[in-house]
């Protein structure tokens, strides 16, 4: 997958924390540093999410607290577009009534499908919800 597309906690967290498709979320993100750069975009939530996730790392499986706080700062300085919530948040809940899916997913769909681009999600029940409802969504690696 390369250019503009919208990207979920899912694949942003695999920057920092060793898991299955992080090898696949480094190539992802290398395109920020191409000449033209792609953009990547997200809504604002994607930060709080990614932060949640590295907390649970620290307090389940004893994860550095230092290590979480340099993410943050790493996370931070990526060249992400960022989207208020505010702007996603009614059909967002759209998509998330009608798919059953959380708002918070349907907030990374409804910005895709807002700004005409494809979603990249290493959340592959998330893809099978969101069948037929027009927006292009790929998995991390494939």
């Amino acid at each position: 997958m390369t250019g503009d597309c919208v990207v979920d906690a899912s694949v942003g967290i695999k920057l920092f924390l060793a898991e299955e498709g992080s090898d696949a979320a480094d190539a992802l993100f290398a395109q920020l540093a191409q000449s033209p750069p792609a953009r990547f975009y997200v809504p604002d939530l994607f930060y709080s999410e990614c932060a949640n996730i590295l907390w649970k790392y620290v307090r389940r499986f004893g994860y550095p607290a230092g290590n979480a706080r340099q993410d943050v700062a790493d996370l931070l300085a990526l060249r992400l577009q960022t989207v208020s919530t505010a702007d996603v948040l009614a059909p967002a809940l759209a998509l998330a009534l009608q798919y059953d899916i959380t708002a918070y997913d349907a907030c990374y769909a409804a910005l895709a499908q807002q700004l005409g681009l494809p979603l990249i999600t290493a959340d592959s029940p998330l893809r099978r919800k969101l069948a037929g409802s027009g927006i292009a969504i790929h998995i991390l690696g494939e």
